[in-house]
């Protein structure tokens, strides 16, 4: 049986298939390819797919979504999995079980198909026989394949049959011989095979290779590889096995563990969950194959594990103390039996899997550890060489702990968090700062004495080495996620530097934004407390630094001139002193708070200027800050197009440097402008990326925010109040940012409008308004101001006058000069005059005309339906009306805004301009045309139907699609039906 599950025996034909994971993830190209291979058996051309992966990757829960995709049609599967007992004690066993399982959902045909053939078929499945198998004689074993393909082949005429054949790793001799009988014999019918094999398990020698080297030739035989999951796969694994998001320090212990595996993934959820938070390792599982070596074998195994990572030929015979060829036969045994695998070139060894290397290491005695760690230390010091150079610090540390010899991993420690910063590898940076930590009072002083210098913080002032540490480890732990632990360090710092006000005031500016960023205050007293202990001190990096961060918290919280007076001092102040990075901090800043203004671009060409030098002094928050902001910066221009193109650079700068936060605010900025564009499914893979490395609360938020949102839009209000209502928990705290509450309270009013709570909505206008988010940033502001206008306007009653003069008196504070933003305003201005009674047609054709000038699909929809809507209610000027109807539908059905395509085919209805044809702008015969084109007529069966030319048939159809501003038939005849116009 498989490791994963036993298997669905029959899938289809009422028989339950039973997922171990509720949630299928990270498989669409590998299903899409096996679908496609389905289309091709099903219309005729019997195929065959040859699927690989490593053991617990996911081949069976891929097939079981295969298979499900197909119940409610006609198709048959059945599945049969090889069994693992060794030798050939069970020839055909998955043969056997696939033919009874059709036979006990196709009897008569199975029954009809085998007809006088029982005799032998019984040595496949005995009971189809009543006398079971009949004495051999020459030739059964060609007779018996004969048979089995003839009754495929038999029930393949009539429809769809799938038979899968798992674990071919296990397979015995028979087995393989009939499968490959059936691959290489070229029937007909719709028939697909599938047989799957665990690549870990099928080594250089294994007696399935030379049938796999053999059946892949065939050009009817494709193989399929399944790898393990990325990151946002897992995540997604995770959440659907536990049910809520996945804590961002248990995805990363859960990835980290599993390496991507499914099977993996899926017993450190459930160990997690079965043990109320606790994850427990598979060590039973992952230690039979160790068990099972030679000693030799076993002894090598035992070094490895502690090797960190790699283990070198050259190193593991200056460690194992074993001759030579003991070593090698050592080797090969763990090898063959698939424990270690050799590199690519051939130089060392690698565990299977990570999983496998963590259970042999916890199976080591305390003593042994010890002693095989300082083996290693002792020989790397020795000898190098024996390792690539910049490994040399990282495994002397870890080898010098484990080995227990502080003073030597407390100086290798340190050197190890340098190389590890400057490979920008901040968890492993702050994982050896806390040995350091640790260990530094286990040492002589004269030990601490001598160690090498850390490299200095952003701003910080050097001083008492141990605070030095602290510094250093509160910046790693921000940097690698880790914010409970910066707060933490930090608070053991502050208490030690009551005489040191500079070195302080660093400390109470980085708490600040730790507390931003756990969404545990608004940071402001930490700014203030930094501020007084500066006063009266003299220039220096702190005060640059300092007042940049004053800076960029009036942006974030107080946009106004008060805060961009504070940025133009911060951007002198630095330059003054000659820091570049503290400048160029304090112009993106600058460029931000200038930015609702920036007409001739200026700042934005600033902003790409400061991203470039950022990048160029390699000055990691400053890349950081450039790459998040500017996305953000130039969808708030309009300029959503070139947004996503910054924000795709953004992410690879962020990849390379493990900025795994900013990351995730750069997939989220670029989410929202392939939303604006109209390119949703894109929208939510970016969400879904930004989902994946998300850290913060604060970014957790804003996805939900997000996601919540597009869900509403496309007609699914249940499951966006579940994403609304995790992103008010996340975000709903103590530091109140505009930018992230004014979009937030617009997706509320929206979504409680939408469930019919309409004096709910206009309460959270209220909120929003009392609260000040009414006043900008116009980007977030604007939009959130034309749906409480919608909201008003769309009421059975009046809308109400005290949120109409509300909305009215926040547009007019508002700096609209970009030219999106005029847009926009055009079509606030047309729902404020709905709202008060006074629906304008003209005022909906000027916003048409304005939107139409921007790629914004969505607001363009609107625009159309509210003109529509405007010539209907007052001018009753259908033509017109259907016309921006249908371009208004054509928009809402490619985005899949489902909500505005109900809404626009039920103003079509009850306005009633569909019951005329010409309101779609068509002649008497192109409106019969287009009947007959809905009834899936060709340009022939029209010409004949109406006594015209084919040639002239051709011609109406083009004129039709012209006019519809349809792309093809199909299209034509969706905006016939939605209009009303075939009924």
């Amino acid at each position: 049986m498989s490791e994963v599950r036993k298997y669905a025996r029959a899938i289809l034909g009422g028989v339950e298939i039973s997922p171990v994971s509720p949630v299928f993830v990270g498989r669409e190209t590998e299903l899409a390819e096996l679908t496609r291979t389905i289309g091709v058996a099903d219309a005729g051309t019997p195929q065959a797919v040859i699927v690989r992966g490593e053991a617990g990757v996911g081949k069976t829960r891929l097939i079981e979504e295969l298979l499900r995709s197909l119940s409610g049609t006609e198709a048959v599967a059945a599945v049969g999995g090889c069994v693992e007992v060794g030798g050939e004690a069970l020839p055909f066993a998955p043969f056997a079980e696939a033919l009874r399982t059709l036979a006990r959902l196709l009897p008569d045909e199975i029954r009809e198909a085998g007809k006088g053939q029982e005799e032998v078929l019984a040595r496949i499945v005995p009971d189809l026989s009543e006398h079971g198998a009949g004495p051999g004689r020459d030739g059964d074993m060609a007779r018996l394949f004969e048979l089995t393909a003839r009754i495929l082949e038999r029930l393949a005429s009539r429809r769809l049959v799938v038979l899968v054949i798992e674990d071919l790793h296990w397979a015995d001799a028979s087995t393989r011989n009939l499968l490959g009988y059936l691959l290489r014999t070229r029937r007909t019918g719709r028939l697909m095979i599938i047989a799957t094999y665990r690549s870990d398990d099928v080594h250089r020698r294994h007696p399935l290779l030379p049938l796999l080297a053999e059946v892949e030739r065939q050009r009817s035989v494709r193989r399929l590889e399944v790898a393990r999951l990325n990151r946002v796969e897992v995540t997604k694994q995770l959440a659907g096995i536990l049910g809520v998001i996945p804590d961002p320090a248990l995805l990363n212990e859960v990835f980290e563990r599993s390496d991507g595996n499914a099977f993996f993934v899926e017993e450190l959820a459930r160990s997690y969950a079965e043990r109320s938070g606790g994850l427990e390792d598979l060590r039973e599982l992952l230690l039979i194959r160790v068990e099972a070596l030679p000693p030799d074998g076993q002894h090598i195994v035992r070094i490895a594990a502690e090797s960190i990572s790699t283990a070198g030929y050259a190193l593991l015979k200056a460690t194992a103390d074993l001759p030579e060829d003991r070593l090698i036969e050592g080797l090969r045994s763990a090898v063959l039996a698939r424990v270690l695998v050799p590199t690519p070139d051939g130089s060392g060894y690698d565990f299977r899997h990570s999983l496998m290397r963590e259970a042999v290491s916890d199976s080591l005695l305390p003593g042994e550890r010890s002693l095989i760690n300082r083996r290693y230390a002792e020989a790397l010091e020795a000898d190098p060489t024996l390792v690539r150079a910049e490994e040399v610090a990282t495994r002397l540390a870890r080898h010098w702990y484990h080995a227990h010899d502080n003073e030597k991993a407390l100086r290798m420690g340190v050197l190890a968090s340098l190389e590890a910063e400057k490979r920008y590898a901040y968890a492993e940076q702050l994982s050896f700062l806390h040995w350091v930590m640790e260990l530094w009072d286990r040492v002589p002083a004269t030990a601490r004495d001598d160690l090498p210098a850390l490299s200095e913080p952003d701003a910080y002032p050097h001083g008492e080495p141990y605070v030095d540490v602290l510094a250093a480890a509160s910046v790693a732990a921000r940097r690698s996620g880790e914010l409970d632990r910066s707060l933490h360090l930090i608070d053991g710092a502050l208490p030690l530097l009551a005489a040191d006000p500079l070195r302080a005031a660093w400390f109470w500016t980085r708490r600040s934004g730790v507390t931003q960023d756990l969404n545990r205050g608004d940071g402001w007293t930490e700014l203030a407390t930094a501020q007084e202990l500066v006063a009266g001190l003299p220039p220096s990096a702190v005060h640059a630094d300092l007042l940049v961060q004053i800076a960029d918290w009036g942006a974030r919280h107080r946009p106004g001139p008060e805060s961009r007076a504070a940025a133009e001092r911060a951007v002198a102040y630095a330059a003054g002193m000659g820091d570049e990075e503290r400048e160029l901090n304090a112009r993106i800043t600058r460029a931000w708070l200038n930015s609702e203004t920036d007409i001739d671009g200026t700042g934005l060409a600033e902003l790409y200027a400061v991203r470039q030098r950022a990048e160029e002094l390699g000055a990691i928050g400053l890349v950081a800050r450039a790459n998040h902001n500017l996305p953000s910066i130039l969808e708030g221009m309009g300029r959503s197009a070139e947004a996503v193109r910054a924000a795709r650079h953004g992410v690879e700068v962020c990849r390379t440097l493990g900025l795994a936060e900013t990351e995730s605010w750069v997939h989220a900025n670029m989410s929202l402008s392939l939303f604006t564009l109209g390119r949703w499914a894109e929208s939510d893979a970016a969400l879904d990326q930004a989902a994946a490395v998300a850290q913060s609360y604060k970014a957790r938020g804003v996805v939900a925010a997000r996601r919540s949102h597009i869900l509403m839009l496309r007609g699914e209000p249940a499951a966006a109040e579940t994403e609304m209502a995790m992103a008010r928990r996340l975000l709903a705290a103590q530091d109140l940012q505009p930018q992230m509450l004014v979009s937030l309270a617009q997706y509320t009013m929206e979504l409680a409008a939408l469930r019919g709570r309409r004096d709910d909505a206009r309460a959270e206008f209220r909120r929003a308004d009392a609260a000040g988010l009414t006043a900008g940033p116009v980007r977030y502001a604007l939009p959130m101001l034309i749906a409480a206008a919608a909201i008003e306007a769309d009421a059975p009653d009046a809308g109400t006058p005290a949120i109409i003069a509300a909305v009215r008196a926040a547009a007019a504070g508002l700096p609209i000069v970009l030219p999106v933003n005029l847009a926009l305003a055009k079509l606030l201005d047309a729902e404020l005059a709905r709202a008060t009674g006074h629906d304008d047609p003209g005022s909906w054709q000027d916003a048409v005309e304005a939107i139409s000038r921007l790629e914004h699909p969505y607001a363009l929809t609107l625009a159309h339906r509210g003109f529509a809507r405007a010539l209907l209610d007052t001018q009753r000027r259908r033509g017109e009306a259907a016309e921006q109807l249908a371009a208004a539908g054509r928009i809402a059905d490619r985005l899949g805004a489902r909500i505005l395509s109900r809404d626009i085919e039920a103003l079509a209805r009850r306005a009633g301009v569909a019951e005329a044809p010409a309101s779609l702008g068509l002649t008497p015969r192109e409106s019969t045309v287009l009947r007959l084109i809905a009834s899936g007529y060709s340009n022939r069966r029209i010409a004949e139907e109406l006594f015209i030319s084919e040639k002239t048939a051709g011609t109406h159809v083009s004129h039709i699609l012209a006019k519809l501003g349809a792309s093809g038939r199909t299209e034509a005849a969706a905006i016939a039906h939605r209009m009303g116009v075939l009924t």
